[in-house]
Parts: C-alpha cells; sequence; structure tokens
C-alpha cells in the first residue's frame, strides 16, 4: 500500500473518530441541537468513508448506506446552525434541505447515467447555497446573540467549517466537470481531520448553556443582582413597556443599551441571565405576540388585516411575524384568531 494511502487512511480515520465525540458532546445539548448533531455527524462521517476510493473499495454491502447517508450531509450541517445559533425547532421545514439534498442526490446516482453529471453540479451548487446561508445566519445572527459562549463559537470553529463546505463544493463542481486533480483526496483528509478536531475540542469544552434551551421568565430574578443591575433592568422594563420600543423596526440591542445607558454586553448578560432569553430577536418578539394576541383576540378588530398588525407591531414583513408567532403559540396567527373568535362566539 503506497505511503499516500495510507495517510489518507489515517487522517480519514481521526476524522471519524472526532466526529464520535462530537456527536456524545452533543448529547447533552436539547432535543432540537441532539438531533440536528446527530444527524451531523453521521453524514459527516458517512462523506468520510465515502469521499475516499480505497475506503469505498473495502466497504462492501456497507456502501449502499454511506453513500446514502452521505448525500445530504450540508443539509444536515445547514439544519445544525439554524438549531444551535438561532434556536430553530426541527420541523419539516428545517429538514427540507436534507431532503432535498438527498433526493437529488439520489438521482444522480441511480438514475441514467447522461443525466448523472448536470445533476451532480446542480446537487453541487445547491450545497454552496445552503453553506453560504449557513455563514450568513453565523454572521448575520451575531450581534443579538445573548449566550457569550456561543458567540465566542461562532467566527474561530464555525466560520471555518462553513468555509470548508464552500471549498469542498467547488472541489466537487471541479470533478463534475472533468477538472479534478491528483491532490484532491489527500488535501480533503487532511481538511477533514482538522476540521473535525477542532469542532470536537471546542464542542467538548463548550459550557453547557451554550445548548440551553431559551426560557423565559415572567419577572426579573433579583439572585445576585446589585444595585446597578436591578436599576438597569428596570429601566429596560420601562422603555419595553411604557416606551414601547419593541414597535421600532429594526430595533437592536446597542440602541437599547445606548438609551439605558449600559454597556451593550452588560445589556446581553442581563436579558440572557436574569430574563431567559438567549437571542435579541426572541426577547423583542415575545412583546409583540403578545400584543398581536390581543389584537387578533379582539372581536372589534377581526376584520383587521394579519399583515397590518405585523407591520403595525415592529415586522418588517408577514414571513417573520408568522413564523414568531407560530414558534410561541404552536399555530399561525390566522388559526389562532379564528379559535378565539370562535370561543367568543364572533366565528
Amino acid at each position: 500500500m503506497e505511503p499516500v494511502v495510507i495517510w489518507e487512511l489515517v487522517l480519514r480515520g481521526i476524522a471519524v473518530g472526532a466526529l464520535i465525540v462530537t456527536a456524545a458532546a452533543l448529547w447533552r445539548a436539547g432535543s432540537a441541537i441532539r438531533i440536528a448533531g446527530l444527524l451531523l455527524t453521521v453524514t459527516g462521517a458517512a462523506y468520510v468513508l465515502n469521499s475516499s476510493a480505497p475506503i469505498r473499495d473495502v466497504l462492501g454491502v456497507l456502501d449502499l448506506p454511506v453513500h446514502f447517508f452521505a448525500l445530504g450531509g450540508v443539509g444536515a450541517f445547514w439544519l445544525f446552525i439554524v438549531t444551535l445559533f438561532e434556536d430553530r425547532p426541527i420541523s419539516r421545514l428545517t429538514l427540507a434541505p436534507f431532503a432535498l439534498l438527498t433526493a437529488l442526490g439520489l438521482v444522480g446516482w441511480l438514475g441514467r447515467q447522461e443525466m448523472s453529471s448536470p445533476v451532480w453540479i446542480i446537487h453541487n451548487l445547491i450545497e454552496a447555497c445552503f453553506s453560504i446561508h449557513a455563514l450568513f445566519v453565523i454572521a448575520h445572527s451575531w450581534r443579538g446573540d445573548l449566550v457569550e459562549p456561543r458567540r465566542r463559537l461562532r467566527g474561530p470553529v464555525l466560520g471555518i467549517v462553513t468555509t470548508y463546505v464552500l471549498a469542498l463544493s467547488g472541489f466537487e463542481i471541479a470533478e463534475g466537470m472533468g477538472l479534478g486533480q491528483p491532490w484532491f483526496p489527500i488535501a480533503g483528509s487532511i481538511a477533514l481531520a482538522f476540521i473535525c478536531t477542532l469542532s470536537a475540542v471546542a464542542f467538548v469544552q463548550a459550557k453547557p448553556d451554550l445548548f440551553g434551551a431559551a426560557q423565559p421568565v415572567t419577572a426579573p430574578e433579583s439572585e445576585g443582582l446589585d444595585a446597578g443591575d436591578r436599576l438597569l433592568l428596570s429601566k429596560l422594563e420601562a422603555l419595553m413597556a411604557e416606551g414601547e420600543a419593541w414597535r421600532r423596526e429594526g430595533l437592536t440591542i446597542g440602541a437599547l443599551a445606548t438609551e439605558i445607558g449600559a454597556p451593550e454586553h452588560k445589556l446581553r448578560r442581563l436579558i440572557n441571565d436574569h430574563l431567559g432569553f438567549r437571542n435579541f430577536a426572541a426577547f423583542v418578539n415575545a412583546r409583540r405576540v403578545d400584543a398581536a394576541k390581543a389584537r387578533l383576540a379582539d372581536p372589534e378588530k377581526a376584520r383587521e388585516s394579519v399583515s397590518t398588525i405585523a407591520f403595525d407591531l415592529g415586522f418588517g414583513s408577514l414571513g417573520p411575524f408568522n413564523r414568531a408567532f407560530k414558534e410561541v403559540t404552536g399555530q399561525t396567527p390566522t388559526e389562532w384568531r379564528r379559535e378565539r373568535l370562535a370561543e367568543t362566539g364572533n366565528p
């Protein structure tokens, strides 16, 4: 066996071992992150094995399930990003990228030979799109993230992983166009071992609050608060309640911090530790959804459109309002209104 092949096998073995460690570390997380993490590590391990010709040669019948799980790996990566950084639940919508890439991959794998190359190019382009969106999620919600360990994790680990996935998509597109290079396999093995090991170290060392579910409380907890913190929370409550700052479209935590005279990092800590919110959007949307529920349940406003309510409460479009409302109530605004009005005899 050639030395380069031995090194490839060793590096990929390290990558698979690191993914197993990552899965064990993520098992202590909440259910959504745990499921997304398990799917990510399974598809990641499948890709590590499936993308190596020497390994495929010895897999035998195991090559079929390994190949299958490798098809939707980037969709699993995207799912993990949105569950970890946006606290999104597992749903048909968040599972759709994984299902789409798996289905398209099956067409390229089992379909007619003349269609294989175009299908794989499309598959890899879609992978690149989801990777770019994952990078956008990491960057876009950075400032509004109220969980300090999660804020520190964004750049050094998952940013690198996303960059790797983009580079990988480029390699696969090049191969699909017949432009592959002999150094691709060993370069990919080195990158996989490095990225998987880095992720394992990051998640093993992560503090439990990185994975904790958002648990908003009805009133600020006074334990551990000094007089200055209590004053800041009082100012924040006045600004959000009497001042209705939550109505402002595009409200940022920086703007609130300036108005109450607090450093931004301290305000993030207070909202997270003492009000129970993991991201700023959830903190603001909780007020908006409460106000929306009151208007939707009011028979005198039954003819007021849902979009009018959304815009009046500070949402820039109807989509984010529907999503925020359903995350809190489990129903769309229209469904919730119909039930409330029926209870009062105003269907």
